[in-house]
């Protein structure tokens, strides 16, 4: 009876964990809106394929090679016992097929890990760079990072519960340093360094990007936090921690909130209105900032980062921008990267345990390691691969868009353009008049 009840309760929680990753892969969706909303309609295709190679050739990356690689890592850095190989065949070949469900719940964060780059280079990275580097990314950069947290490396004292900065925040800086490498959009800045405003096609898009993205956020943080059953040691099943789960629930919904008003707030100090692709990006900066942290915080803690979260938003885009002239086609850094160090880096001071010296001091060798190492990797992969003329598409090609240049494809055939009637004649459309007779424009 005892080994009935030890299937059911693995039989659920494994349905859990496979939903869960599930909800995390519709992300995906969510950044892919997001993004192609903030690109101009002649690059939408471009970044929607991107958007789908990132998961093709990620996930099959992080499964020959990433998970083990991790795995490696973390054994070196922190002492534990590894096999080389035995790492490669555990995940190949694992002793239990059920180990397969922790892979790809571990590679559904890698994948996020690695899309948000794509964000940050929009409009004028070759294709064929950004897959190579997605590929580094699943098979090394990424899983340096979890080997030395998650993995039980020499970090494993850095407190991130979900990924707000081993995910996103890593993702963040990448986008960053891979921008400032390749350069900026052909007209962003001006000779004297002022800016030039290079709209989205769709708020539309954006924002239901935004909402997707803050629905799979809940398999982030909360699906990480659930286990629905436990089995004690006398055979009796109980339910998991539901004191816990709600906590990280409620915190993560707080912060989401707060993130938007943040945001709101600092549009209307800078510019006197409610810039809606602020609150969008601000909502998801405030899910950013309390990821890492959601499992132990107070509630009112929860408030104060996605505040803090959101309200840098502007002011790190306008730096960045204006500042710093890196050209982050949909402000990855600002969402995803500093808010991701500003919730670790804040921890401390909103733990349910109190604050401590020692938990501050983890918090920020940990971000800073997670920094260096990313800045350095991705400069090195950009710089390699902007130094052999791979990095960037001609300016032929980027003033023509993306989206024919590299795919041959047109997102929006029907704008400004005559259509063919079913007679055979051509359609002109202008405010006055629609003609189907075939005939010359005069």
């Amino acid at each position: 009876m005892q080994s009935d009840l030890s299937a059911i309760v693995e039989a659920v929680n494994l349905v859990w964990v496979l939903t869960v990753t599930f909800l995390i892969f519709f992300m995906h969706a969510g950044f892919a809106m997001l993004e192609a909303g903030q690109v101009r309609s002649k690059n939408v295709a471009n970044q929607l394929t991107k958007n789908l190679l990132t998961w093709s050739v990620g996930v099959i990356t992080f499964f020959l090679v990433g998970a083990a690689i991790s795995t490696i890592v973390g054994g070196a850095t922190g002492g534990g016992s590894y096999s080389f190989m035995g790492s490669f065949t555990d995940v190949w070949y694992p002793g239990e097929s059920t180990a397969w469900v922790g892979w790809l719940f571990g590679a559904v964060f890698a994948m996020t890990a690695a899309t948000i780059v794509s964000g940050a280079v929009a409009g004028r990275a070759k294709l064929r760079a950004y897959v190579t580097y997605t590929i580094l990314l699943a098979a090394v950069i990424y899983p340096v990072v979890t080997g030395l947290t998650w993995a039980g490396g020499f970090l494993v004292d850095f407190h991130d519960f979900a990924g707000g900065m081993i995910v996103h925040g890593m993702g963040g800086i990448a986008g960053l340093t891979a921008a400032w490498i390749i350069g900026p959009r052909m007209d962003r800045f001006n000779e004297d360094g002022s800016v030039n405003v290079i709209p989205g096609h769709s708020l539309t898009f954006a924002v239901l990007g935004t909402l997707i993205l803050a629905f799979g956020w809940y398999g982030f943080n909360v699906g990480t936090a659930a286990a629905p059953l436990a089995m004690a040691d006398d055979g009796s099943v109980t339910l998991g921690s539901f004191s816990y789960v709600g906590r990280v629930a409620l915190t993560t919904t707080l912060a989401m909130g707060a993130g938007a008003i943040g945001a709101a707030a600092l549009s209307v100090v800078k510019t006197g209105k409610v810039d809606t692709l602020y609150v969008a990006n601000g909502l998801l900066a405030g899910l950013v900032g309390i990821t890492s942290v959601t499992d132990a915080v107070v509630w009112p803690g929860a408030l104060v980062i996605g505040l803090l979260a959101g309200a840098q938003l502007p002011i790190v885009f306008e730096f960045v921008e204006k500042r710093l002239n890196i050209d982050d086609v949909c402000a990855v850094f600002p969402v995803h990267g500093s808010a991701g160090v500003l919730g670790a880096l804040l921890f401390p001071f909103f733990s349910v345990n109190g604050f401590t010296v020692g938990t501050l001091v983890n918090q920020v060798v940990g971000v800073v390691v997670i920094a260096l190492w990313t800045f350095a990797a991705t400069a090195v992969v950009f710089s390699v691969l902007k130094a052999i003329g791979q990095a960037r598409v001609t300016p032929a090609h980027e003033q023509a868009g993306l989206d024919s240049s590299e795919h041959g494809v047109d997102t929006y055939p029907e704008f400004g353009k005559p259509d063919v009637a079913a007679d055979g004649g051509i359609t002109f459309e202008s405010e006055d008049v629609v003609r189907t007779d075939g005939g010359s424009e005069e």
